[in-house]
């Protein structure tokens, strides 16, 4: 049970951090504005890819999860 309690608690913390990049999203400048992300607009049609975006939080995350699998050792 206590491993499983540990996940709980690992996992509500993942859900607070979402909620709270949710909240604050609007604030950052650059997020989503990046040149790479692929914006069309159409008369009744808006497509939206953040594609250098996306590429970005994955390369900053994947460094992140790397340092702390390290530290873990």
């Amino acid at each position: 049970m206590s491993f499983l309690g540990k996940w709980l608690i690992l996992f509500g913390f993942i859900l607070i951090l979402l909620g709270l990049i949710f909240v604050f999203m609007d604030k950052i400048p650059f997020l989503g504005k990046l040149p790479g992300d692929i914006r069309i607009e159409r008369k009744n049609f808006i497509f939206y890819f953040p594609l250098t975006t996306s590429i970005l939080l994955s390369l900053i995350l994947t460094i992140i999860i790397n340092i702390i699998l390290r530290l873990r050792k």
